[in-house]
C-alpha cells in the first residue's frame, strides 16, 4: 500500500498549496481534496484576502486556491497582489460563480483558473496544475 507519507527524500518536491476562503465548511472540504492527491501538502489556511497575502509572503504557497468573495478585500484584489509578488505562484480562483456571473476583473487579476466550488476534485486540482492553469481561461483575458 502506497502511502503519501513515503516520499520523503530530498528530491521529492511537495506542491505547497493555501487555501482562502471565509467559510469553515469550505475549507474543510478543500482540506479532503488536498489531503487525497499524493504530493500535494496544505500549508495554511486563510479566512480573508489580507491574511492571504501575509501568508503567501511567509509560507511561499505553489497553489493557491482563493475564494472571490471575502471582506474589506476580496479575492481578486489578494490575487492581483500575490501574483505581483510571486508570479511563480498559481491562483486558482473558486466560488459558486458560473462563467456568466464572473465578476470581469476575475480574468484578470492575474489568476489562472476558475473552478466551480462544486466541481473542486483532487483530479480537477491536479489537472490545473500540471497544465500550469487553464489555457481557455488565459486566452479570454481581454
Amino acid at each position: 500500500m502506497k502511502d503519501t507519507a513515503d516520499v520523503t527524500d530530498g528530491a521529492a518536491e511537495f506542491v505547497r498549496v493555501l487555501v482562502v476562503d471565509d467559510q469553515a465548511p469550505f475549507r474543510a472540504a478543500a482540506r479532503a481534496v488536498i489531503a487525497r492527491i499524493q504530493g500535494f501538502d496544505l500549508i495554511g489556511e486563510a479566512t480573508s484576502g489580507e491574511e492571504a497575502v501575509e501568508l503567501a509572503d511567509t509560507l511561499h504557497p505553489s497553489v493557491v486556491l482563493m475564494d472571490i468573495n471575502m471582506g474589506a478585500m476580496d479575492g481578486l484584489e489578494a490575487t492581483r497582489i500575490i501574483t505581483d509578488a510571486h508570479p511563480e505562484t498559481t491562483v486558482i480562483l473558486v466560488s459558486t460563480y458560473t462563467e456568466d456571473e464572473m465578476p470581469p476583473a476575475a480574468r484578470t487579476c492575474g489568476a489562472a483558473a476558475y473552478v466551480n466550488k462544486d466541481e473542486l476534485s483532487p483530479r480537477a486540482l491536479r489537472s490545473l496544475w500540471e497544465a500550469g492553469g487553464d489555457p481557455d481561461w488565459l486566452t479570454v483575458a481581454d
